[in-house]
């Protein structure tokens, strides 16, 4: 049975949270809860949970705080957040799951099943990390998306994709070293998360960084050029904003 901590420090949201928690999920056990930064890690050391649901900002501190003072640590994070549209794109970037409040039942029972399904997975500080730097520096372009393969985890800096390809419900992303990232997410995701970030969906297949562009070529409809000489096909739908996007750049 997983073992669950709660920490927050509404008591309305620990006992919305219980009752759910205690309805939906017969095989997670709550093992306590705490109301902030130095309760939770009292509670953190005192039960070694596999799981806790944290709360981003409560009043002695943040969530990354708490986190802070327990590295290393092997329990998986599930965040509760109030919702904010650049705490929302930031927890996408890092590929950390979370849910808002107000809390809704469905959202947390498939967030705490994913977490059960992932248990044995690695490299959840890596996460963490590029939560509470793109998290703090919401103001500022985020700087680092954590994209996740079957193997592996990458923590890569967003100035460094050069472009981003379909394979059916699969994306491949290309980085300017020349290394090649397949993911099992559909290509759709990635545009809305970058998209406000200097990246242009040229076609239903491809997606750029506008820094990488280098000239557009006429033939066979058009394509555009990048910097590491790959020459992306421009789809007709897109021709004429794509050229209004790079006469602005």
């Amino acid at each position: 049975m997983l073992s669950l901590v709660i920490i927050d420090d509404m008591q309305n949201a620990r006992e919305v949270i219980a009752s759910i928690v205690n309805k939906h999920c017969k095989n997670v056990k709550i093992v306590g809860f705490a109301d902030g930064v130095q309760s939770g890690v009292k509670l953190i050391k005192q039960q070694d949970p596999d799981l806790i649901l944290l709360d981003i900002n409560m009043q002695d501190g943040t969530g990354f705080d708490l986190l802070n003072k327990c590295k290393p640590f092997g329990f998986k994070i599930i965040f509760i957040s109030a919702y904010e549209e650049y705490a929302i794109k930031a927890f996408k970037f890092s590929a950390i799951d979370y849910v808002l409040k107000p809390i809704e039942s469905n959202e947390l029972i498939s967030a705490i099943q994913t977490a059960i399904n992932t248990l044995s997975e690695k490299n959840v500080v890596s996460g963490i990390d590029v939560l509470e730097a793109n998290y703090i520096n919401h103001k500022k372009e985020f700087k680092k998306i954590i994209l996740k393969t079957i193997d592996s985890i990458y923590s890569v800096s967003v100035k460094d994709i050069v472009r981003c390809e379909s394979d059916v419900n699969y994306t491949r992303f290309f980085l300017n070293d020349g290394r090649k990232i397949l993911l099992s997410k559909p290509l759709k995701e990635y545009d809305e998360l970058l998209s406000e970030f200097g990246f242009f969906r040229i076609h239903q297949s491809h997606l750029i960084n506008l820094d990488y562009f280098e000239q557009i070529k006429k033939l066979n409809g058009g394509f555009a050029v990048m910097k590491d000489g790959s020459e992306i096909p421009i789809s007709s739908r897109k021709k004429e904003l794509f050229l209004q996007t790079i006469y602005e750049l």
